[in-house]
């Protein structure tokens, strides 16, 4: 199976390419040029992970880009699938979509009313106009080497003043980058369409994330870090950091699918001490 992958050259995108053989790359030039609908003609599948990243200060022109990224790339590949009959289409999205404070599966009837989730249902509602087989996979944060929240996360901790955020309390729902690949390859090969939420079956909450970090790192991690500071730091996007998801995979795990990752500090001893993915 050949899988073409939007947003190649990105921190998930870039696994991807050397996770799938025959692997199919499709970078920003290619949306500016007949190269899209020729690259993604030659694909039995594509996985559309194009967009902006997420965790930087908000500027109104910036927020701009984190919708255009996401909205017109996504209108294109859905052109060009439709056009050239390609079998299944992946398209991402994000746990922001899902309310603060609610457990909630692909069943969740509601969804955030924010900046970020608005911009999910934007996101799906373009995806949602392909004509072949689709899934929609909801990402939670992805923990991976060399990029993501985690890279920013390590460094004070590396000097000894890391921490939970405020009082440790909001739930983090995350995957680790190798089962995230994992998944695409078996919501692919089964064929699993609709909602797909991509995180661990079991999230954490903030402050078990950062003991797990820090023991991990044989670091300590007793200072705090206050919600104003990461205000601070990136403004309204402060709340990619101090939001609470409690999101859960079901119809993954319905679907068959086993994670290698399912705990914290395996994922973290993997990704930081073993790299053997």
């Amino acid at each position: 199976m050949k899988i073409a992958v939007t947003g190649s050259t990105g921190f998930i995108g870039s696994y991807l390419i050397s996770f799938f053989e025959d692997a199919i790359p499709i970078t920003r030039k290619d949306f500016q040029s007949d190269l899209l609908v020729k690259k993604i003609a030659s694909a039995d599948a594509v996985i559309n992970l194009a967009g902006m990243p997420i965790i930087r200060r908000w500027s109104e022109s910036y927020r701009y880009d984190l919708v255009t990224s996401r909205i017109e790339t996504t209108r294109q590949v859905v052109k060009a699938v439709n056009e050239t009959g390609t079998a299944h289409l992946i398209s991402v999205s994000a746990v922001g979509i899902y309310p603060d404070g609610k457990v909630c599966d692909e069943d969740c009837p509601e969804r955030a009313r924010d900046f970020l989730g608005d911009l999910a249902a934007m996101w799906e509602e373009e995806a949602s106009h392909c004509v072949n087989r689709l899934t929609i996979t909801r990402l939670g944060v992805v923990l991976g080497k060399g990029g993501g929240a985690l890279s920013k996360m390590l460094v004070p901790f590396w000097l000894g003043i890391g921490g939970p955020i405020g009082n440790g309390r909001m739930i983090m729902s995350w995957i680790a980058m190798h089962d995230l690949a994992r998944l695409f390859r078996f919501i692919l090969e089964s064929e699993l369409t609709g909602i797909v939420n991509a995180v661990s079956p079991i999230p954490v909450t903030n402050r078990e994330f950062t003991r797990a970090l820090a023991s991990v790192l044989n670091r300590p991690a007793f200072i705090p870090v206050p919600m104003f500071v990461l205000r601070l730091l990136y403004g309204d996007a402060a709340s990619v950091l101090t939001a609470s998801k409690e999101v859960y995979p079901k119809r993954a795990l319905k679907a068959g699918f086993r994670f290698e990752y399912p705990e914290i500090r395996p994922a973290l001893e993997n990704i930081l001490l073993k790299q053997k993915h």
